[in-house]
């Protein structure tokens, strides 16, 4: 069975219309990174805090148990957008799959198509506000210079 040039064609339209969804999945692979880090620094603030939290007591323990409920936040927000952020990566590699597979499979896979990039997107957008809300609480819980007292 050889491919005729409206075939090849056709792959190379596929190929073309799979690649902006590409350049997407690696900017959400970038975001992964990124964000798994600052999980793995915000764990390891944390397991610090807990060791210094096990050899104190009055006033120094309750300011360090209250770090200790930011950090347990801080990571919560970053596994929600670690998570909502992989659910995108996986939609939009699925729209790939789709967008390619249509060449092969003569259905119309137009509606699946735009209802999973519409779902790959409205998890990126979520990921991105949890990221940002645990960015804004990271923020307001800097202290920087000596401590008062």
């Amino acid at each position: 069975m050889d491919a005729t040039p409206t075939d090849i064609a056709r792959i190379a339209h596929s190929i073309q219309l799979s690649v902006a969804p590409v350049f997407l999945l690696s900017g959400i692979g970038v975001l992964l990174g990124m964000l798994t880090n600052r999980l793995a620094r915000v764990v390891d603030r944390a397991r610090a805090a807990e060791e210094r939290h096990s050899a104190s007591d009055g006033a120094p323990a309750e300011e360090l148990r209250g770090q200790l409920l930011q950090f347990a936040r801080r990571a919560r927000l970053m596994n929600a957008a670690i998570t909502l952020s992989t659910i995108s990566a996986l939609l939009v590699a699925i729209v790939v799959m789709l967008l390619f597979g249509a060449t092969f499979i003569h259905f119309n896979l137009a509606t699946p198509v735009a209802l999973l990039f519409i779902g790959a997107m409205i998890a990126l957008v979520a990921a991105l506000v949890a990221f940002l809300v645990e960015v804004r609480i990271a923020t307001l819980t800097i202290r920087i210079g000596p401590r008062a007292g």
